[in-house]
């Protein structure tokens, strides 16, 4: 992975639905690619977002396919869409997409400004010692 990620903050962020049987079978591989990714970027911190629960935090943004992802740097989203479940994959996708200080940004307003929310209401992001404590259906890792 990229080691000039260290001073970013990294967001993951898995928006899913808790009546979805794909989702409650990719949370335990959403939390295996968490596991590797953290032992080596800290900073990079994880959030699984019911989208149902959570409507308000994410409206005007639509989610039609599951799993969705978010990968943002700093305030900068660098992906917003369907992901195969695979731990592999998102892990390359942070990788490429995320640590790499060189990726494109999304332009799309209402993606820099899903970004922002999601930043406002859960400020630990980013911070190495983040709590890992759920809130709601949300959790933070």
């Amino acid at each position: 992975m990229h080691s000039e990620a260290s001073d970013a903050r990294v967001l993951v962020a898995c928006l899913c639905a808790q009546w979805c049987g794909v989702c409650r079978d990719y949370r335990q591989r959403f939390d295996e690619a968490r596991d590797r990714v953290q032992r080596d970027h800290p900073q990079v911190q994880f959030l699984w977002i019911d989208i149902e629960d959570e409507a308000d935090l994410l409206n005007p943004v639509d989610v039609e396919d599951f799993p969705t992802l978010l990968l943002a740097r700093g305030a900068q989203p660098r992906f917003f869409g369907p992901l195969t479940p695979q731990v592999q994959t998102l892990v390359r996708m942070i990788d490429t997409q995320a640590l790499n200080a060189n990726a494109s940004a999304l332009t799309s307003a209402d993606m820099v400004a899903l970004v922002a929310r999601i930043r406002a209401t859960y400020p630990a992001i980013g911070l190495p010692d983040a709590s890992n404590s759920p809130s709601n259906s949300t959790e933070l890792r």
